[in-house]
C-alpha cells in the first residue's frame, strides 16, 4: 500500500522529529506566524495529526512588527528524560531559544534564552550517554558546537567550531547524533532552494576529527527535472522496528519551464538505509519518489489530505489549521458575539502593513483547489473592507471583498505585487444580505500539451449572491504568489479578512462558513 509525499503538504518547512516508544512528534518553523511551530504526532510516520503548537503565548513568541519570513526559523524538537524540548530562533525577537514540557500538546514553558556570543541560526540539542547536553548552531563562524546547562540556557564552555560541510554555500541546519558509537554531524548546503542539498559527517567525538561521507550529497535533487525540487534541510529517526527515515523539505513547482512554487516548503519522508561500513544511504541512490511504499509500522491507510475541509465557526477555539498573523489582539476576533459565525473587526492596519491586520487563515496545501467563504458584511463608512484573501506576504496578494463606495455595497477584486497595487474588478451588490466569496487555484488544461507546458497557472476570484451560480470577477497569475517573486520562506494563505483602511470598522464582518475544497489529482 503506497503513501505520497508530501507527508505534510502546504508550508510546513524544516521538519524536526523526534521518538518516544511507539509515537513520533513532528515540529517545523512557523516564520512570522501565530501561534508558533505548529507540532504532529504521528504512529507510522505518514499518518501526521496536528495536535497543537510550541509557542502559544505572546510572552513565548513577540512577533511584533516582524518582517515577512523573519520570527521563528528551524526548530529542533527531542525528548529527554520524559520531557519534550523545542530549541529555536526568533530571528527578530531575541535569538535562541527552548521551551519543554511533559505534555507535548502543551502547554509549554515560557523561554530560555541560549547566549553562546555568537549570532546564528538552526540550533539543534543532543545529550550523550554521559547525560551532557550539546548545544550546535549555525553561525557567522560556521557550525559551532558547546555543551550547554539545560537547566539555565547557559553554556559551560565558549563554542567550537566544527565541520562546515563540502563546501556548499550556507552551511546550515545541523543536527547531531550518536548511532553506533560514532558521533554523526547532517548538515543542509547549498542554499534552501534549487542547489539544496543533505550532507553528512562522522567522528570519534562531538568536536572530531570529522570524516565526511564519501558519497555526499545524501540527499539532493539539484539539477533533476524530479517533481520535488529544493530537497534539504533534513532529520533522522529510528523507528521502532529499527527501520531508519529521514524527514526534509522540498517544494513542489508548477513547471516545467519556467517554474516556481507558491506552497511554501513541505514536509516529505524518505527512508534511509546504512552501509556495512556505516554510511547512510537515503532513497533510491540519495532521491526520494513521490509516491513510496508505507513503513512497516504502518497498519492501515494514511489521513488523506485530499479532503474537504469546512469550518462553521461553531466552536470555542477556531481549529489548529488556523493562524494569524504576527501577534493578534483578541479583541478584533469572536466566535461569540453572534453564535455560528466567526466575527472580525476591522481596524486601520491593512495586509500591506508589517503589523497585526485583522486577519486569519489557513495554507494552501494543493496546486487546485477552491476557498469559499460566506460573508455577512454591511460597511457603514468609506474605506470599511472585508474578504478572502490569497496572501504569500504583506507586498503580494491578492483578495475579493465587499466595501462600500459613496452610497453603494461593492464586490472588488485587488492585486498587489511589490509596490504596485491596483483594483482589477468592481460589481455593484445589493445594501444587505450575505456574500459568498471564492478564490480557485488551476493550471488550464491544453490538450494534448502536458500540464504546465501550457497555459499559466491562474486564480480565479469570484462571488455570488444567494443561490445564483458564481461570477468571475477576475484572474490573477499564480507565479506573483510565488517564492520566485514574492521572495521569503513561507508559503500561500487563504485568510479571512477585515480592515477600516487607517480607521477602526464601525461595521464588524461576519463569516458564516470557510470551505476549503482541494482537487484529489492534484494531492
Amino acid at each position: 500500500m503506497p503513501y505520497r509525499n508530501p507527508v505534510i503538504p502546504g508550508f510546513y518547512p524544516d521538519p524536526s522529529v523526534c521518538r518516544v516508544d511507539e509515537d513520533y512528534y513532528l515540529a517545523t518553523s512557523s516564520f512570522e506566524y501565530f501561534p508558533g511551530v505548529p507540532l504532529f504526532h504521528s504512529r507510522d510516520l505518514v499518518d501526521w495529526q496536528p495536535i497543537g503548537h510550541c509557542l502559544t503565548r505572546s510572552e513565548q513568541l513577540p512577533l511584533e512588527r516582524c518582517r515577512s519570513s523573519g520570527g521563528i526559523y528551524a526548530p529542533t524538537l527531542r525528548y529527554h528524560e520524559g520531557a519534550f524540548y523545542m530549541v529555536t530562533t526568533n530571528v527578530t525577537g531575541g535569538g535562541h531559544f527552548y521551551v519543554s514540557t511533559r505534555d507535548p500538546a502543551g502547554p509549554w514553558s515560557d523561554p530560555i534564552w541560549v547566549n553562546t556570543g555568537l549570532r546564528g541560526i538552526d540550533p539543534d540539542l543532543f545529550w550523550d550517554e554521559d547525560g551532557t547536553c550539546y548545544f550546535t548552531a549555525t553561525s557567522s563562524r560556521g557550525i559551532v558546537t558547546c555543551p550547554l546547562n539545560i537547566k539555565t540556557g547557559e553554556p559551560l564552555a565558549g563554542p567550537r567550531q566544527v565541520w562546515n560541510g563540502t563546501g556548499g554555500q550556507h552551511p546550515e541546519a545541523p543536527h547531531l547524533f550518536r548511532i553506533n558509537g560514532q558521533y554523526y554531524l547532517q548538515l543542509a548546503e547549498g542554499g534552501t532552494e534549487r542547489g539544496h542539498m543533505v550532507t553528512i559527517a562522522r567522528a570519534p567525538t562531538p568536536y572530531g576529527p570529522w570524516e565526511p561521507c564519501p558519497h555526499n550529497p545524501i540527499l539532493s535533487h539539484r539539477s533533476t527535472n524530479r517533481p520535488i525540487q529544493s530537497t534539504g534541510h533534513a532529520d533522522l529517526v529510528q523507528a521502532h522496528d529499527r527501520s531508519w527515515w529521514m524527514v526534509f523539505l522540498g517544494t513542489r513547482p508548477h513547471g516545467p519551464y519556467p517554474t516556481f512554487h507558491n506552497l511554501g516548503r513541505e514536509t516529505h519522508l524518505v527512508r534511509v538505509h546504512w552501509t556495512e561500513d556505516g554510511w547512510p544511504v537515503v532513497g533510491d541512490g540519495g532521491m526520494a519518489d513521490v509516491v513510496n511504499a508505507l513503513p512497516d509500522i504502518a497498519d492501515e491507510m494514511p489521513m488523506r489530505w485530499d479532503r474537504i475541509v469546512e469550518d462553521t465557526f461553531e466552536t470555542d477555539e477556531l481549529p489548529l489549521h488556523w493562524n494569524w498573523l504576527r501577534n493578534l489582539n483578541p479583541a478584533h476576533y469572536s466566535l461569540s458575539e453572534r453564535s455560528g459565525h466567526l466575527r472580525l473587526w476591522g481596524t486601520g492596519v491593512t495586509l500591506n502593513d508589517l503589523d497585526s491586520p485583522t486577519w486569519v487563515g489557513r495554507r494552501q496545501q494543493h496546486h487546485e483547489m477552491t476557498a469559499t467563504a460566506c460573508l455577512h458584511f454591511e460597511p457603514e463608512a468609506e474605506g470599511e473592507e472585508a474578504g478572502l484573501a490569497a496572501l504569500m506576504n504583506d507586498r503580494h496578494h491578492i483578495e475579493v471583498a465587499v466595501t462600500r463606495r459613496g452610497e453603494k455595497r461593492i464586490a472588488l477584486v485587488r492585486r498587489t505585487v511589490g509596490s504596485l497595487s491596483t483594483v482589477v474588478a468592481e460589481q455593484d451588490l445589493p445594501l444587505e444580505g450575505p456574500v459568498t466569496l471564492f478564490i480557485a487555484a488551476e493550471t488550464p488544461r491544453t490538450e494534448g500539451v502536458p500540464p504546465g507546458w501550457g497555459e499559466e497557472p491562474i486564480y480565479t476570484l469570484s462571488i455570488a449572491l444567494g443561490d445564483r451560480a458564481p461570477q468571475d470577477l477576475a484572474t490573477a497569475e499564480m507565479r506573483y504568489l510565488a517564492t520566485e517573486v514574492a521572495g521569503g520562506f513561507t508559503g500561500v494563505y487563504l485568510g479571512l479578512y477585515a480592515t477600516g483602511h487607517g480607521q477602526n470598522c464601525k461595521a464588524p464582518a461576519d463569516f458564516e462558513w470557510f470551505l476549503y475544497e482541494p482537487t484529489v489529482a492534484s494531492v
